[in-house]
């Protein structure tokens, strides 16, 4: 696919016309305190996994309605002072999988988070093992129409409540300095670390890679490769109700958590990508709070964006601030 988006000159310019609520900050410091009504309950399992370096734990912990969400921590072997670390949040259809598959961060000294999405883990990877017990009203197959009839009941509200509450159970840990906590995540992770790094004012660093959840009036009318072709296939059945389904969207679009953002961070984005099309991550970056910000661009690439290449970017810019 040749680039259809804006020219770059033109995308580093660029701002989302998504409107924010007026209780934005009331809603989600709501949804928050609530969550943290139920003890946090962070449990940490050591896993026998045959693998020398690294020492693993399988990690359980309440998130959003105390529902119990699983993760896995993962350290370089024979740590035994408390670690700067990196919480990952996964894409869209995927979990967890297998604590083999995530050697990367321990390996280079970091104490690695990983959380499982609730109701994912189905569509790639290694699978999940969070459920989401939540039910919805009818919606499209997929997630992103989950609740979609009201900001309290969206499935994204759940998710990025568990993103928090996974910082949370991180730092909980004796071997993690809670002091020097990261969140990453590529595509629907870029998302969740978006909305995590506007809910946790004390983060040290974000890098969202191809950020999913953001700029949902563009994306949805933009791009017809799903996830986002999940909304306008369900507007395409209920008829009429495009205000009210882009009303809920705006509680959860990556615009406004990222002007709440107030850790350092490093986007990425690729110009031919039509599953989170560079407009949509421009939107994001631009909007994001602190100052020191940057962005790698990968002209020639679809959603796979930088891949290994972003990964090496990130390694030599993540040590600066952990």
């Amino acid at each position: 696919m040749a680039l259809f988006d804006l020219p770059l000159d033109q995308l580093r310019e660029y701002r989302s016309a998504s409107v924010e609520p007026e209780d934005f900050d009331a809603f989600w410091g709501k949804t928050l305190e609530e969550a943290r009504e139920h003890d946090l309950d962070a449990r940490f399992e050591p896993v026998e996994t045959h693998l020398r370096n690294v020492t693993v734990y399988d990690v359980t912990f309440a998130g959003f309605g105390g529902h119990p969400v699983r993760g896995w921590l993962i350290l370089p072997a024979g740590a035994d002072a408390p670690l700067p670390a990196v919480v990952e949040f996964v894409g869209y259809g995927g979990g967890r999988g297998l604590s083999h598959t995530h050697l990367l961060w321990a390996s280079a000294g970091f104490a690695h988070f990983v959380m499982d999405t609730r109701g994912q883990g189905g569509a790639w990877g290694g699978g999940g093992d969070t459920p989401d017990p939540v039910g919805s009203v009818p919606a499209y197959p997929g997630f992103m129409t989950r609740g979609i009839d009201a900001p309290e009941n969206y499935y994204y509200r759940r998710v990025f409540t568990d993103g928090v509450r996974a910082v949370e159970a991180a730092r909980s840990h004796p071997l993690v300095d809670a002091s020097r906590t990261a969140v990453v995540g590529t595509s629907q992770g870029g998302g969740i670390s978006i909305a995590v790094g506007g809910l946790v004012p004390d983060l040290v660093a974000v890098a969202p890679d191809v950020p999913f959840l953001c700029d949902y009036p563009r994306a949805t009318r933009l791009t017809d490769r799903d996830p986002y072709r999940e909304i306008g296939n369900y507007l395409k059945t209920h008829r009429g109700r495009t205000e009210a389904v882009l009303r809920t969207l705006s509680y959860f679009d990556g615009v406004h958590f990222a002007e709440r953002g107030r850790a350092p961070a490093l986007f990425s984005a690729a110009l031919e990508d039509q599953t989170c099309p560079p407009s949509t991550v421009f939107a994001a970056f631009n909007a994001w709070g602190c100052a020191d910000k940057g962005i790698e661009v990968y002209d020639f690439n679809d959603h796979e964006g930088g891949g290994p290449y972003q990964e090496a970017a990130k390694l030599a810019w993540l040590p600066a601030y952990l």
